[in-house]
């Protein structure tokens, strides 16, 4: 996916009512994982995100600071994400229990 004509989110845009549930996209720009929730606010949010699994089962979540994550709007105003980790490397993260 052509993420250049994607507008980037103002810092004030990436709250849960904005980006929950927004698909994230890896290095290959395949779907690695969804938001789940958020975290604080600001530059020191965190995301929780569900990777891996299959319809709920074996999904795991992991927290991962905003500032590795470009959050966008595409062409039709739907938000999503895209960070340089892999899907491997958000697995390999701590588990988030929340």
């Amino acid at each position: 996916m052509d993420h250049s004509s994607h507008k980037p989110l103002q810092a004030g845009e990436i709250i849960a009512a904005n980006v929950k549930g927004a698909d994230i996209y890896g290095p290959d720009d395949k779907v690695i994982g969804n938001v789940s929730e958020m975290l604080g606010t600001g530059q020191y949010a965190r995301a929780v995100i569900e990777v891996g699994g299959f319809f709920g089962i074996g999904v795991k979540q992991v927290t991962l600071d905003v500032s590795r994550i470009a959050f966008m709007r595409d062409g039709n105003g739907k938000i999503l994400a895209h960070t340089k980790m892999t899907k491997v490397e958000l697995k390999n993260l701590p588990e988030h229990r929340g």
